[in-house]
């Protein structure tokens, strides 16, 4: 079946063009003449600003990469100290409020926000069957991008069905985080109660990722008893498990799985340059991931970012078969394949560790134009061990540890490990080892030692009551007239 693959759909009133040489929070591009005058006027309108509004989360790439780096996973690498500079400033924890990087990320995710916008800007200027369908991807794609945001930068302005221009910035404060999370909550209950289950064509949000993604924002907010209850519904739907082999859980062979609640869809139709990243069609993490200077078997060379450390390597024991899933040892892989009569080489990066995300690394054989840049590999935003996980976490702390560790057990037995055996007051730290274990590589172990009040005691450089937020972007402040507050210790 046929992926959402995010054409690029440019529209004066509707899509927000990020320049390189910009920094707006929002702007719009100028040399496209269609407006809402000519356009909404067909379901087909509607279809076509919706793939608009998937497009950017292609560029989310970088919200992974850097949420890694960020925490005590991995360290930055790359060519050397001075390879990517915004990377290697939120890796050390002293990142400042000029960062091209979180600059990206900002005005990437506010493009998301208002090509959403757009589409509930004209919600009702043309009825057609179904229209919930597009309304609810819409919402849902609006509450995934303004979560990415809170998440990052805590207070956010949040513009609601109306897009945001250059000249309407400043009429924007920041939201409350809180009123933030309950705008997000809005959106996702309304796209659980019109999404269909499933969809013929791969990449469309569906019920079970609106509710996967709300339980998430409720465990953020420790609103573990309604927690419980919606992931309870993903989890006992039917639709969802575990995938069988770990191993191959990440290869291009086993995209949108049995356990995929929600996929980012990447191909490599269309090639990028670092003039535009997120112009790329492809997933740009991969790329970075690989290994330095490589030739051999299996694997193609990449920039060597995002290279996993010893402590966690350490937290693996032997026999847990996510080990070899989640780090790619070179040295040991070297061995192997010499002592099988072939040639492996490579350069060592800058922080160079020995490891590598083997869950995000280019591969020989896969679909991609520049292995590097427009790699095909999709990004698993949301599988169904990570609502296990939260289910787990929410029982724990409503008192269920009986659900809690039924939950947790299920994750670890696909892993090849037995039960958990459990003493006084440890069910909560072995629930957050194994969310370690299990998602790492994947971006969300630096927002769950923040969340937890955990994050000074594991991240080098981290300061309680700085860190735990990013800054909001300097220019983004200097062009709303300087009407917003910048987070604290910045």
């Amino acid at each position: 079946m046929n992926k959402i693959t995010n054409i690029k759909f440019w529209i004066l009133a509707a899509i927000i063009m990020v320049s390189q040489s910009c920094s707006e929070f929002l702007e719009v591009d100028p040399l496209y003449q269609i407006n809402s005058e000519t356009f909404f006027n067909s379901e087909d309108d509607y279809q076509q600003a919706l793939i608009g509004a998937y497009d950017l989360l292609q560029s989310s790439y970088i919200n992974v990469m850097m949420g890694e780096f960020a925490s005590d996973n991995t360290l930055c690498g790359g060519e050397n100290a001075n390879d990517v500079p915004g990377f290697q400033e939120i890796d050390d924890m002293r990142h400042g409020p000029v960062n091209s990087n979180l600059q990206d990320l900002w005005n990437w995710m506010y493009a998301g926000v208002n090509r959403c916008n757009y589409i509930f800007e004209f919600e009702n200027k043309t009825n057609f069957e179904n229209k919930d369908l597009v309304m609810g991807q819409a919402a849902f794609l609006r509450a995934y991008y303004f979560f990415e945001l809170t998440k990052w930068f805590g207070d956010i302005p949040m513009p609601i069905d109306v897009r945001v221009s250059f000249g309407s910035v400043q009429d924007y404060g920041r939201e409350a985080q809180a009123n933030v999370y309950a705008q997000i909550e809005s959106d996702l209950t309304f796209a659980s109660n019109v999404l269909p289950t499933s969809w013929d064509q791969k990449g469309r949000v569906t019920k079970g990722a609106a509710q996967a993604l709300l339980g998430k924002v409720l465990v953020f907010q420790e609103k573990f008893g309604a927690a419980t209850i919606i992931l309870d519904d993903v989890i006992d739907s039917g639709v969802y498990d575990l995938y069988d082999d770990y191993n191959t859980l990440f290869t291009q062979v086993a995209e949108n799985n049995i356990e995929s609640v929600f996929e980012v869809q990447y191909s490599n139709e269309q090639g990028a340059g670092f003039g535009c990243l997120q112009c790329s069609e492809g997933n740009v993490m991969v790329g970075f991931s690989g290994i330095r200077g490589y030739s051999g078997p299996t694997y193609v060379s990449g920039f060597s970012f995002n290279v996993p450390v010893q402590d966690l390597v350490d937290q693996y024991t032997p026999n847990d078969n996510r080990l070899r899933a989640t780090i790619m040892d070179i040295e040991a892989y070297k061995s192997e394949q010499e002592s099988q009569g072939n040639q492996v080489s490579y350069g060592e990066g800058w922080e160079h560790t020995g490891y590598y995300n083997h869950k995000y690394i280019p591969r020989t054989g896969e679909a991609f134009q520049d292995p590097n840049l427009t790699n095909s590999t999709n990004y698993r935003a949301i599988r169904f061990s990570d609502v296990l996980l939260l289910a787990a976490e929410a029982y724990n702390a409503t008192g269920n540890d009986v659900k809690a560790q039924e939950y947790v057990n299920r994750v670890r037995t696909r892993a090849g490990l037995s039960d958990l055996v459990t003493t006084a007051g440890s069910l909560e730290q072995d629930i957050q080892q194994e969310r370690r274990l299990e998602l790492a590589g994947e971006g969300h172990r630096f927002f769950d030692l923040v969340r937890r009040g955990e994050a000074a005691a594991k991240i080098p450089g981290f300061i309680v009551g700085t860190h735990e937020l990013f800054p909001i972007p300097l220019v983004e402040i200097e062009v709303a007239g300087n009407i917003w507050a910048q987070n604290p210790g910045y």
